[in-house]
């Protein structure tokens, strides 16, 4: 039997029901990797590089999910006055495990929190509250205001000669919109392929042979509701690891 690829996601972490912290992420997450072909195998949260280094080794390919605010730290900028909660852990753990992977040319996709997280590992920036520092934006806030992440918000307009373009079978699509933050300045070495009408950044890819592609929605909650079309995302992206590993 072929071997699945193993696509490491990191953990976010939240509270228990005992008022403690819990490690994990949302099993859409790891439902997609699966029917798309992959082993998810969730990475948990570390300050010891020596932690850090032996997952990364596990893992053919990194998933950036989403989850709390980056802090602007990651990237020197000062605090805004709307940035809202965040973990430094997190940051670290994941700033780390993406800077390895750029380096290594290991496959990354970034969702949502994952697609900054992605921009600024790679040396870009944030806009850190999109209603006060982007005018006449859209409600990107749209599903989740009205709790519940299958319902589409906005089309994307992707460029033409973009790998999601290809991979989708189209320009336009699509999606949920679940966020505050975007992608301000662009990182070296990657290129923004696709926006909203407001011009809100929501697709960015590596300008180099290595696979990084970042995504400003949450596609892990469509692909097998509302826009199926999303599978394709998720089923090529397991196939791009694939080519990987040895």
């Amino acid at each position: 039997m072929t071997k699945r690829p193993v696509i490491g996601i990191p953990c976010r972490q939240a509270l228990n029901e005992w008022g403690g912290f819990a490690l994990g992420n949302s099993p859409t997450y790891l439902e997609a990797i699966e029917k798309a072909g992959g082993l998810p195998l969730l990475l948990p949260l570390s300050d010891e590089t020596g932690v850090l280094d032996g997952l990364y080794e596990i893992i053919d390919g990194l998933l950036l999910a989403g989850g709390v605010d980056i802090h602007p730290d990651a990237y020197n900028h000062p605090p805004h006055e709307k940035l809202g909660s965040n973990n430094l852990l997190q940051d670290s753990s994941e700033l780390y495990l993406t800077r390895r992977a750029i380096a290594d040319g290991k496959p990354i996709l970034g969702i949502c929190r994952g697609h900054q997280m992605l921009n600024v590992a790679a040396g870009g920036t944030l806009y850190q509250d999109i209603p006060s520092e982007i005018e006449n934006s859209l409600s990107h806030t749209y599903s989740s205001d009205v709790d519940d992440g299958t319902v589409l918000a906005h089309d994307i307009q992707i460029d033409e000669d973009s790998w999601l373009a290809e991979t989708l079978g189209q320009t336009i699509i699509k999606t949920n919109s679940m966020h505050h933050q975007s992608v301000r300045d662009i990182a070296p070495n990657m290129r923004i392929v696709g926006k909203s009408s407001d011009g809100v950044v929501e697709v960015i890819e590596s300008t180099n042979e290595h696979f990084a592609v970042g995504i400003q929605s949450h596609p892990e909650e469509l692909w097998n509701t509302t826009e199926p079309r999303w599978a394709r995302l998720f089923t090529t992206y397991v196939q791009e690891v694939a080519k990987t590993v040895k």
